[in-house]
């Protein structure tokens, strides 16, 4: 029988076989394993939603807190001089109809004159493609603007000086520490109620701060009688603008005591009103102003009762933190804090208000979950361990032993990556900001990107329990010997593992050093030597300190030794002229040192070195 013979027979066999297969009922078909889902989305699947669209798209947000347009507002302030003469299509004649139409129906002296043609001529030449941007910005906050001043009486207009003093970026900070919206300085700030702390700086909230600026203006105005008068004292303060008053033989117009007024006041009334004129005229002048994506009142405030972060908020609401930090300028450390007697709101689009307010208990739950996770320090405390002959009074270094493990401190060490902030870091190893700047000699809060911070943390370790039969001392009535022995045997006498009585001493890593030269130098064991240092890895950095306990078979080190081995670290001492651009943490790196070796050895308590300076380098 041939090949194709076979082939020919086989055919209907399998046919059949294929065909009684799809017959047969599917008994047991593969079963969809569900995935287990994590705390985060299990919480989320039983959010109550709300369908609105959010329309606040990245670029928006890049454009609402930019600091290009602040910049060139300040340089404009500092640099346009009203007296020079501008080259540009708008007749004197126009621009004084149109003038004239704007003072009669405002509350501030618009009244022509060159040095404010100039001006309007010096923006619409050079920067029309800014204040199309600046419009755009305009309409999320100039609603909100408009009901604070006309809750305080402010004439509408002064809503301009918001764009002339910050370029609406509540981010902004001048070069002498004005802050906000409203450029408000620490110490005004303070006197008008806005709370400046490590955690919160009211003067970025564009609510709080608008509310304060309406009653510095009204104040101001209650004083001077004239809206030119008051924006002028806005800038300079009210003392320069009363000397300019004196100074001019007590004339009260801006224009005649404008040269008696600092340089960068003398711009700041015609900027302003040079501001009002293309904002009413834009149409005018070809000026197109971009959309807003979103306005302020499209947005609402929740009072949060406990302390969130913003990677928590925009995990749960599923809004980028970007956002939450843009409709949140005040929280400098991206955490709504929690503090007893004061109130923290957080402003968020209205759907995400519906969504948080509808879900608050899994909210804060999923919170408490987080904060649960996080690593915290163990406090240590003083207490008293009976042992069957004698009493253990531990001493301030000792950690509590609870269950068979005791506390120990372990170091480690944090490299800054992009993003990185001193709040986020301590939240993240259960620490303080204020341990973290303790233990880095660090006097503000910034954090150098690349740089390695050293965090200090207690962890619980496994001890091994040694129970002893109870002994008695000294000879006692047979009942008091027995209760006194049934109260100690209560308790376990707890000795951690490769301790012993003897004094421990501290080691510096020398140059060349490994824990296997160091545990031969003590007469101990690697292992000993990392449990005692609570080391993971035996890798040791040069200049670092390491606890000992020095074994009965280490040799003994003779004062001749030990005079030898400071001459030769004396003679490997070496000077290093501090370079332009130089910090520590770049020679420290290129020495082979870490920065707290080079504070040591030459005395110094911060970070601040200038070139010239000569510092010692050992090794």
């Amino acid at each position: 029988m041939n090949k194709t013979k076979i082939a020919l027979l086989l055919v209907p066999f399998f046919s059949l076989n294929v065909l009684a297969q799809d017959s047969l009922p599917q008994e047991n078909p593969t079963a969809q394993v569900t995935p287990k889902l994590s705390v985060l989305d299990s919480i989320k699947s039983t959010f109550v939603h709300h369908e609105i669209a959010n329309c606040v798209d990245q670029e928006w947000m890049k454009e609402l807190t930019n600091q290009e347009l602040y910049a060139e507002m300040q340089n404009d302030l500092v640099n346009v001089d009203p007296d020079v003469k501008v080259d540009y299509d708008l007749s004197t004649d126009l621009l004084k109809a149109r003038l004239k139409e704007m003072d009669a129906k405002s509350p501030f002296n618009i009244e022509y004159n060159e040095g404010l043609e100039n001006i309007i001529k010096s923006y619409l030449k050079n920067r029309k493609k800014s204040y199309e941007r600046l419009m755009a910005i305009s309409e999320y906050y100039f609603p909100m603007f408009e009901a604070a001043l006309a809750k305080y009486d402010v004439p509408l207009e002064i809503k301009y000086l918001a764009v002339v003093e910050s370029a609406l970026n509540p981010h902004a900070k001048s070069r002498v520490g004005a802050t906000g919206l409203w450029q408000f300085m620490f110490a005004t700030g303070k006197q008008y109620k806005l709370d400046v702390s490590s955690y919160v700086d009211e003067r970025s909230d564009p609510l709080k701060a608008t509310e304060a600026a309406c009653q510095y203006l009204s104040n101001m105005y209650k004083i001077f009688g004239d809206w030119d008068l008051v924006l002028a004292s806005y800038n300079a303060g009210p003392g320069n603008v009363s000397k300019a008053i004196r100074r001019s033989g007590g004339q009260q117009n801006y224009w005649n005591i404008r040269k008696h007024l600092p340089k960068e006041t003398a711009g700041y009334v015609p900027a302003f009103l040079a501001t009002m004129y293309i904002y009413e005229y834009h149409k005018e002048h070809g000026i197109e102003p971009r959309r807003a994506a979103i306005s302020y009142v499209a947005t609402d405030t929740v009072a949060v009762k406990r302390e969130m972060t913003f990677k928590q908020i925009s995990d749960l609401l599923d809004i980028p933190e970007s956002q939450i930090k843009l409709l949140n300028p005040a929280y400098k450390l991206d955490v709504v804090p929690n503090v007893k007697g004061e109130n923290y709101y957080l402003r968020l689009p209205m759907d995400k208000v519906a969504m948080y307010t509808s879900n608050e208990d899994k909210i804060y739950a999923y919170a408490q979950i987080e904060d649960d996770k996080r690593e915290r320090p163990y406090f240590t405390r003083k207490t008293t361990v009976t042992a069957p002959t004698q009493t253990a009074i531990a001493s301030s270094d000792e950690k509590e032993v609870v269950n068979g493990s005791r506390l120990v401190s372990k170091t480690k060490y944090h490299t800054v990556k992009k993003g990185d902030n001193i709040g986020e870091i301590s939240l993240k190893y259960g620490v303080s900001i204020a341990e973290v700047k303790k233990w880095n000699g660090l006097r503000n809060n910034n954090v150098m990107l690349g740089s390695k911070l050293k965090i200090v943390t207690s962890e619980r370790v496994a001890t091994t329990v040694v129970k002893k039969a109870p002994k008695v001392i000294k000879k006692e009535a047979p009942e008091t010997a027995i209760a006194s022995n049934e109260k100690t045997a209560k308790k376990e006498f707890i000795i951690p593992e490769n301790d012993t009585p003897k004094d421990s001493e501290y080691y510096i890593v020398e140059k060349g050093d490994n824990l296997g030269t160091i545990a031969k130098k003590y007469g101990v064991t690697v292992e000993q030597i990392k449990e005692w240092n609570n080391l993971e890895e035996s890798k040791v950095l040069f200049g670092s300190k390491l606890k000992l306990i020095r074994g009965e078979n280490a040799p003994i080190e003779t004062k001749a030794e030990k005079a030898e081995q400071q001459i030769a670290t004396a003679s490997s001492v070496r000077q290093y002229l501090v370079k332009k651009g130089d910090s520590l943490f770049s020679i420290a790196k290129k020495s082979g040192v870490t920065v707290e070796n080079i504070k040591e050895w030459n005395d110094i308590s911060n970070e601040n070195i200038k070139p010239g300076m000569k510092l010692k380098i050992q090794g």
